[in-house]
């Protein structure tokens, strides 16, 4: 038994795609919300969550509708296809909607324009600001503009960027951070507030986005299992995973090449940027299109299924859903609570990462992402192999001690700190995610049979959206009550901590052995 990494890899595209679209959107769209209409972070998370919130409810019933929806392309390929090419079209839509706010606070986005500078300078010199970075001796946070630099002259000199004395590299200016980006998401949020039609529409044309997301993401994971037996599924996924995260990383990668994640482009225009993922996306579902038989997949892993003795609901046009026992629903409950857990921790870093990078550490959030990312690349093909032999809870387990490490180490991470320090944790952070999605999505749907795999994979991600509804408004919270963006990753280790609890009282879910048809075939362990 072998499995196909060809075909795998194919079905993959789907969710290569879907990550393209995801890293654009948890990485600009908080930067847009907090640089371009001047939001607080609890407020960005509230938008940051609506993918989420819809995604509860979307998800679950999209993923059932496609079980039952049965067409010569297949039971998902409509679905990926048609919210693929919305998705798209929005996606480019938003853009433009972001260059009408840009040009309603153009009087002062310039970066580095001394006239600029005065202009807001005059606009916010009496209003009581936030340091987002307070002062480590004094503990300075607040503090007004004109009382600051009562020289005007001294605040419209400030530049981006500083020459370091000891490097001679050019890097971010402390004081820039500290007082210009205050002073300006302050003005931004008084025009938006002042002509709120800008924000309204960007939310409708956000929504909608979102909803044409919601309606392909389940039908685009269950395919995996849709076309690979039970046992195979840890590998299957761990392809899968592969394949996201070459979509995300792509996008960082564009993101260096934009330099989207430099102070100096904090107000740029993304309309070029968004044109080339939608292009990737497109690109992406081409290749998914031409090489993807849905329905002689299916037929194929269900004839395959049948010759290793394997029950996974042959008839996938079945309506009967299997029927868990006590221990069954426990264990699945516990899983999805641990889920839930690891989410709660890991998205509230996903989706305030690029601010907190920007506000916090100064550096180009791309950088130390695309390290997470390169490291989950190595890592999701060996974790898959060591799911098979120690199991998927184990595996899992020490997926979670390296990422709740990581964070907690990661929150005392400063300006100064040490770049390797910091690329090392960000590098056992992606092995530890890694180690973990790869993982607990197998675990849910085996479970499942056949019938209703897009059932369990809705539950699956009901859990996760639940996680990620509820959040982004919870550490964003949290993060404004202090007045500074040091409570998140305290805030994410304890939650992926806590999901070590639940997940240890799981007793469900491990791959089950491959039955051997002659004793020969006992001794083939080649795959």
């Amino acid at each position: 038994m072998k499995l196909n990494y060809k075909r795998t890899v194919y079905v993959g595209f789907a969710f290569f795609l879907i990550c393209t679209f995801w890293q654009a959107y948890d990485t600009i769209i908080p930067k847009i919300l907090t640089d371009k209409y001047g939001m607080n972070q609890a407020n960005s998370g509230i938008i940051m969550a609506l993918d989420n919130i819809l995604a509860l409810f979307m998800l679950p019933l999209f993923g059932a509708i496609s079980d039952k929806h049965f067409r010569k392309s297949g039971r998902r390929t409509p679905f990926i296809m048609i919210g693929t090419i919305a998705a798209v079209i929005l996606l480019v839509a938003l853009s433009f909607v972001d260059n009408m706010q840009l040009k309603n606070i153009s009087d002062v986005s310039a970066i580095d324009d001394p006239a600029a500078l005065e202009r807001l300078y005059d606009a916010e010199k009496d209003e009581k600001l936030l340091m987002p970075d307070p002062d480590p001796v004094t503990g300075e946070q607040e503090f007004i503009l004109a009382e600051k630099f009562p020289d005007k002259t001294a605040f419209t000199e400030i530049k981006s960027q500083v020459e370091n004395a000891e490097t001679k590299k050019m890097e971010t200016n402390k004081d820039y951070t500290n007082y210009v980006v205050p002073a300006r998401q302050h003005y931004a949020q008084r025009v938006t507030h002042n002509n709120p039609k800008t924000l309204i529409l960007f939310i409708a044309v956000l929504l909608l986005l979102l909803i044409a997301m919601a309606t392909f993401r389940s039908p685009a994971v269950a395919l995996m299992p849709d076309v690979t037996i039970k046992p195979l599924r840890s590998k299957a996924n761990a392809i899968i995973n592969l394949m996201g995260t070459l979509g995300g990383a792509l996008v960082l990668v564009l993101g260096i090449v934009f330099s989207t994640g430099a102070v100096k482009n904090s107000l740029m225009s993304y309309t070029t940027f968004f044109a080339i993922v939608a292009g990737i996306m497109l690109v992406c579902l081409l290749v998914f299109r031409l090489k993807v038989d849905e329905p002689r997949f299916v037929k194929e892993m269900e004839a395959e299924s049948r010759k290793y003795g394997i029950d996974d609901g042959e008839e996938s046009d079945s309506s009967d859903s299997r029927k868990l026992s006590s221990a069954e629903r426990r264990s699945l409950l516990l899983i999805l609570a641990s889920v839930v857990l690891w989410f709660m921790g890991y998205n509230a870093v996903t989706s305030k990462y690029s601010v907190y990078a920007t506000q916090v550490l100064a550096r180009d959030y791309n950088t130390t992402l695309i390290i997470a990312q390169v490291t989950a690349l190595i890592a999701f093909i060996p974790v898959g192999m060591l799911a098979s032999k120690i199991g998927r809870k184990k595996t899992i387990l020490i997926g979670i001690v390296l990422l709740a490490g990581s964070f907690a180490i990661a929150s005392s991470l400063r300006q100064n700190s040490s770049a390797l320090l910091m690329n090392i944790l960000f590098a056992l952070a992606g092995i530890g995610w890694a180690t973990i999605n790869v993982n607990s999505f197998p675990m849910v749907v085996e479970l499942s049979r056949g019938s209703d795999v897009g059932r369990y994979t809705g539950f699956y991600y009901t859990a996760s959206m639940a996680a990620q509804t509820v959040t982004p408004y919870l550490s964003g919270l949290l993060m404004d009550k202090a007045g500074n963006m040091y409570p998140l990753f305290p805030y994410a280790a304890v939650f992926v901590a806590l999901s070590a609890v639940t997940m240890l009282f799981v007793r469900h879910g491990d791959s089950k052995p491959i039955p051997a048809k002659t004793k020969l075939e006992a001794f083939d362990v080649g795959d």
